[in-house]
């Protein structure tokens, strides 16, 4: 039997476990609600504000390419108060990590999800920055994150490859990380969220952990964050965040 808090949840979320499975799947559904939308949710050691859990839970699903399920959560983000803008953003912080040809088809769903609510695309303009300063203000975040190391960082690296590390200043950081609408602390949590739930990037899952707790997210709140995520992502990818944090640390 489903308990009453995953009810509730579900019901505040109004999606879920698509109408067929419960008659397809009642054991199932009944099972991985209860788990979800009651035992993770509700856990102490991994509790986490609404904002917080579904950027979380949309970037991880991102990460690991849940399209289906992505089409399930960000109508209950809407719900539990995320703003279009923030989701938007959620997505378009993606390409960089997962790449266009893996967030293309994430996009086409959020502009389906919002033009069915109602909301007029495009959104308002997150931009703020212009072709001319994008290089100095997005090598200045680099600087914010990493450390005075990072400063015009491009023009120490090898010729060959001088031209993507610029890139990473001016396109990466220049482009995205300086947009409005989230914080650098959401950005670089979603960055984290990214990583961990594609697999194979642990190098870059330590290099970002240690930023995300420079910036300010501890190594508490991504541990919780983990939690939450390990319905969509499973042991093993979450197993393995937990010891790229633990690295972080050392």
């Amino acid at each position: 039997m489903m308990t009453e808090n995953a009810k509730k949840y579900i019901e505040k979320m109004v999606t879920g476990p698509e109408p067929g499975l419960a008659e397809t799947d009642p054991e199932f559904v009944e099972r991985f609600a209860n788990f979800t939308f009651d035992e993770v949710v509700n856990e102490p050691a991994a509790k986490l504000d609404d904002r917080t859990r579904f950027l979380a839970i949309i970037a991880t699903l991102l990460g690991c390419q849940g399209l289906d399920e992505f089409r399930m959560m960000v109508p209950a983000a809407l719900n539990f108060g995320l703003k279009p803008e923030e989701i938007k953003e959620v997505v378009y912080q993606a390409v960089n990590t997962l790449g266009i040809g893996r967030v293309y088809p994430f996009l086409k769903a959020v502009n389906e999800i919002l033009s069915a609510r109602g909301i007029r695309l495009p959104l308002q303009s997150g931009t703020t920055t212009s072709y001319e300063d994008r290089l100095q203000k997005g090598n200045e975040i680099q600087v914010e994150i990493f450390g005075e190391e990072m400063k015009d960082s491009w023009k120490k690296a090898p010729a060959e490859t001088r031209h993507i590390e610029k890139w990473k200043a001016d396109n990466c950081f220049g482009d995205y990380f300086t947009r409005k609408f989230l914080s650098l602390q959401d950005r670089e949590l979603c960055l984290f969220c990214f990583l961990a739930a594609q697999g194979g990037c642990e190098k870059q899952m330590v290099r970002q952990a240690k930023a995300n707790m420079k910036i300010g997210n501890d190594r508490a709140l991504l541990i919780r964050v983990v939690s939450q995520c390990v319905p969509y992502i499973g042991y093993p990818r979450s197993m393995n965040a937990l010891q790229c944090i633990d690295e972080a640390c050392r």
